[in-house]
């Protein structure tokens, strides 16, 4: 099966495992990524945490196995890719919680994906709540804890609404919006269409990752396929001002002319 169908026949399900979705993601940008070799090494990894707790799981990830953020080189694309977070030891904070979560899964530890605004986390799901903090080498917070550090990242911002665990969905539209940024500032077309694409396929998403893909489209001379965008989102009547859409979908199959 093509990547883009594994990707889109993966994300359709209720719950699927990340690690295999973000290795669908970085598959579309190297396609040498193994994603069975990646998805042994993090077996391996979950072999080795000793016993099976947070404390040890982190101590294991961070410390033993040397997993870090970069902050060297934040955006650097390959940080959103789990191969190479795998490969290299560094990634961005949503990339090791995926790794974290993965790991903690196979060993018994069970964890979820937070999405708080300024800053990815993982949490715990049984007995008492606490989070973890991957990209900074994995420091294990309490509520309070908590508090005093996003009061730092992101002054004023309500954290209450944001602490309960996220669907795996969210996760994968969150790495993909990474990218689509990341492709967009580095005028990098090829990406920006692949990771546009991959956003419309994942539930849930909006007229504007539609919209956005259409444009990468158009950005790659692809102006039928780019126009058929635009109208199918008049056809279904998800744009506010269908003259404008439609508009716009003239003027792009007129430039085939």
């Amino acid at each position: 099966m093509e990547l883009t169908e594994r990707f889109a026949d993966l994300v359709a399900s209720p719950t699927f495992p990340l690690d295999e979705a973000a290795l669908l993601i970085a598959a579309h940008a190297d396609r040498s990524c193994d994603i069975g070799g990646s998805l042994r090494a993090l077996d391996e990894l979950a072999a080795s945490v000793p016993v099976p707790s947070l404390e040890s799981l982190t101590r294991t990830l961070f410390g033993d196995c040397g997993f870090i953020g970069d902050q060297a080189d934040y955006y650097d694309p390959r940080n959103s890719y789990l191969h190479e977070v795998l490969g290299r030891r560094r990634g961005i904070p949503i990339t090791l919680s995926i790794v974290l979560i993965e790991v903690g899964r196979r060993a018994g530890v069970p964890l979820a994906g937070v999405g708080t605004p300024a800053h990815f986390l993982t949490c715990t799901t049984t007995g008492e709540r606490r989070w973890v903090d991957a990209f900074a080498g994995g420091r294990v917070l309490d509520r309070a804890a908590l508090g005093e550090q996003f009061a730092r990242l992101a002054p004023g911002i309500d954290l209450e609404p944001h602490l309960e665990p996220v669907p795996p969905t969210q996760v994968v539209s969150r790495i993909l919006a990474n990218l689509v940024a990341i492709h967009r500032h580095r005028s990098d077309r090829a990406g920006l269409l692949w990771s546009t694409r991959l956003r419309t396929l994942v539930p849930g998403a909006s007229p504007d990752d539609r919209r956005a893909y259409g444009g990468a489209l158009a950005a790659c001379g692809d102006f039928v396929r780019a126009a058929k965008v635009l109208e199918s989102l008049v056809e279904e009547g998800a744009v506010d001002d269908p003259g404008d859409e439609l508009a716009r979908a003239q003027r792009l199959r007129a430039r085939l002319n």
